[in-house]
């Protein structure tokens, strides 16, 4: 004998989405690190991005029109994290441009243990866009209509 499951009725999307806890957890993750991603990392390479290229020698490798491209990207990513319909989508995207800085550190630059900062946050963001992926579907649906 099977007894009707009322929890059953409900989308798939209720189930996708964070307790409150845990709601509250990534929002201070994401404030924290969208602010840090603005004011700290891409802000400086929009700003003052001769400063950048002068005073650090790994960013001398890198040309300077690609610098002010991830300048603006970690900016969009930042603001990004903050808009609740485009978390996930930009918590993927600064997941992986942190994996590549990884990446930049450790065979551009030539200093692998620089690279493990990088590959920490890729890993946060990685779970963030996991658990805000419900907001991707909900995205995807509005665009659609």
């Amino acid at each position: 004998m099977t007894t009707a499951n009322p929890s059953a009725n409900f989308s798939a999307d209720v189930t996708d989405r964070p307790g409150k806890i845990r709601n509250r957890v990534l929002w201070a993750l994401q404030i924290l690190l969208g602010l840090f991603f603005i004011i700290a990392s891409g802000g400086p390479k929009l700003v003052i991005p001769n400063t950048l290229t002068d005073n650090a020698s790994e960013n001398l490798a890198i040309p300077f029109g690609l610098l002010i491209f991830i300048g603006v990207v970690e900016v969009a990513g930042g603001i990004g994290l903050m808009v609740p319909r485009l978390s996930a989508l930009a918590a993927a995207g600064l997941s992986v441009l942190t994996v590549l800085a990884a990446g930049t550190q450790a065979f551009i630059a030539d200093k692998p243990s620089m690279g493990i900062f990088p590959l920490v946050l890729a890993a946060i963001f990685a779970w963030i866009a996991y658990e805000r992926r419900a907001t991707i579907t909900d995205l995807r649906n509005m665009l659609s209509r």
